[in-house]
């Protein structure tokens, strides 16, 4: 199967913190650039890193973004005290001028874009940042790259040596195991989202927004 080179967004965050640790790991990917507004912190023989203040316009550096057949959108943040507009901006705005940029620079790459459990692929319920999410996901997917994808992860058990964790995160680890026995639809490890996101890259997958088990199962294929 063709190598992996992934650029990944959201490293400093508890997700894409997560997804690298298993991207450079893992010998199906080859390499991997991070695009952020400040340094994750790594070093690794398979690691590039751009830090560039505003990513609203990542035009002016798009040349450096080609080559690349994978994205994995970790950027994100809590709707909690935002209004419609201000979350808007920082959820869809921001991701699709990434994504647009990407897809005309790498028309062969894969893009899967985080997203979250609940998430309206309507538009249209009662739920603010479930239909500015959903919006996100429908229009990504409009994009014309050689395949893009949503995940929609529920609660996730962090992996072991992440630095990136809200206190809730640490205190949640004691209950992961009572919450996936009870609950299995609703939580996964965080390694599982990683993988299975290794694995649609190269294999793709018959769904388009996965949910829980979907990752799970295909983590394991």
């Amino acid at each position: 199967m063709t190598k992996i080179k992934a650029i990944i967004t959201g490293a400093t965050g508890m997700v894409g913190e997560g997804v690298l640790m298993e991207c450079l790991g893992n010998p199906a990917v080859e390499s991997v650039l991070v695009l952020g507004r400040r340094s994750c912190g790594r070093t690794h023989p398979k690691l590039k890193e751009i830090v560039h203040a505003d990513l609203y316009n990542v035009a002016p550096i798009a040349e450096q973004l080609t080559g690349y057949n994978a994205c994995y959108f970790c950027l994100g943040t809590s709707s909690v005290g935002m209004n419609e507009a201000d979350y808007t901006k920082v959820t869809y705005t921001l991701t699709m001028g990434i994504a647009e940029v990407l897809a005309k620079a790498n028309p062969d790459m894969t893009f899967i874009y985080i997203s979250g459990a609940g998430t309206d692929g309507t538009e249209k319920g009662r739920s603010m940042w479930a239909r500015v999410k959903g919006k996100t996901e429908n229009d990504v997917m409009k994009l014309p790259f050689k395949q893009a994808f949503a995940f929609r992860p529920g609660a996730m058990k962090a992996m072991p040596g992440q630095r990136n964790l809200l206190k809730l995160y640490k205190w949640f680890a004691w209950m992961y195991p009572i919450l996936r026995a009870v609950a299995p639809s609703s939580a996964c490890l965080l390694q599982e989202v990683a993988q299975a996101m290794i694995v649609v890259t190269q294999k793709g997958n018959p769904k388009k927004v996965l949910e829980v088990r979907d990752m799970v199962a295909a983590s394991k294929s």
